[in-house]
C-alpha cells in the first residue's frame, strides 16, 4: 500500500495512539459517540467487529448496550499500544466480559479482513477510521481510492446477510479548530489538564498531516454525494446518514442485503 518513497505513517506509532486516547474528553467526540451508538442494535450472541478501535470507546458502548449478551467483539487496530487499553477496558466494562468476548487484533484494516470468511460477523462499526484506507497506484504514481473501495467491499463480504455497518467519517476539509473549541471547558475540569493539553496539541499536529495527505488523495474526506454511491457499489443497501461531531463528520448506517 506504499509508494516507492515509503510515506510517513503515524498510525502504528504508540505516541499517535496515546494522543488520540484523549479525544474521549472532547464534547464533540462524545456527541459523535452518542449519535453512533444510537444506531447500533446488538442482539444476544452476535459477533461484531470494531474497525480502527483506538481506545475502544465504541467497543465499550456496544458491549454495555447489549447488556453483556454479545458473543464477541473483535477490536481491530494497527497500533500495538491499543492492545493494552482494550485489555484494561475489558476488565472494567459492565457487565464483565470474558477474555474471549472482547478481543484485540493488531492489524491494518486495509488487509486485515482477508482472514475472515464471508459472513463472519453480525455487525461492523468504526469511528473516524475507515477514511484512512490507502492505496498507492504504481502505474500512475499517485494515491487512489481503490483501497477505500476495497475496504467497503470487504466489510460487506464479512457481514452476514442483514448485518449492519455503522460508522463515522469526516466531512470534506474538516475544521479541527471547531472540534477543539468544544473541548476548551475540558481543560479546566480534566484531572490531568496538562496531559490533556499536550495530547490535544499532538492531535492538532496529526490533524494537519491528515488533511495534507487527504489533499494528495491518500486519505478520503468525501462529500455524501460521493460516499453514498461507494457504499451502494460495495453491496450495501438501506443507506442513511446524519451529521455530528460539531458538524465535522457523518454518521452512517447501511446494511448487507438479506
Amino acid at each position: 500500500m506504499s509508494s516507492a518513497t515509503e510515506p510517513v505513517n503515524y498510525w502504528p506509532e504508540n505516541k499517535c495512539a496515546k494522543a488520540f486516547w484523549s479525544q474521549r474528553d472532547v464534547p464533540a467526540y462524545r456527541w459523535l459517540l452518542r449519535d453512533t451508538v444510537a444506531w447500533l442494535q446488538p442482539a444476544p450472541g452476535e459477533r461484531w467487529i470494531d474497525l480502527g478501535c483506538g481506545s475502544g470507546q465504541l467497543t465499550k458502548a456496544l458491549w454495555e448496550k447489549s447488556g453483556g449478551s454479545l458473543g464477541e467483539i473483535v477490536s481491530l487496530d494497527v497500533a500495538p499500544a491499543n492492545e493494552r487499553i482494550i485489555r484494561q477496558l475489558r476488565a472494567r466494562v459492565e457487565p464483565p466480559a470474558a477474555s474471549d468476548q472482547i478481543t484485540f487484533l493488531c492489524a491494518d484494516f486495509s488487509n486485515g479482513l482477508a482472514q475472515y470468511p464471508e459472513g463472519s460477523f453480525d455487525g461492523a462499526m468504526s469511528g473516524l477510521a475507515i477514511q484512512y484506507a490507502e492505496c498507492w497506484d504504481p502505474s500512475r504514481q499517485c494515491w487512489s481510492d481503490a483501497g477505500y473501495d476495497q475496504l467497503l467491499r470487504e466489510v460487506c463480504r464479512v457481514l452476514r446477510p442483514g448485518g449492519w455497518f455503522v460508522f463515522s467519517v469526516n466531512v470534506p476539509n474538516p475544521s479541527w479548530w471547531t472540534v477543539a473549541a468544544t473541548g476548551v471547558p475540558s481543560f479546566f475540569t480534566n484531572r490531568k489538564p496538562l496531559v490533556f493539553l499536550k495530547n490535544s496539541l499532538r492531535m492538532m499536529r496529526y490533524g494537519s498531516w491528515l488533511k495534507a495527505e487527504a489533499r494528495r488523495g491518500r486519505f478520503h474526506y468525501l462529500p455524501w454525494k460521493q460516499l453514498a454511491p461507494k457504499l451502494a457499489d460495495a453491496g450495501f443497501d438501506k443507506i442513511e446518514h446524519k451529521v455530528s461531531f460539531a458538524r465535522q463528520a457523518y454518521v452512517v448506517r447501511c446494511r448487507k442485503p438479506v
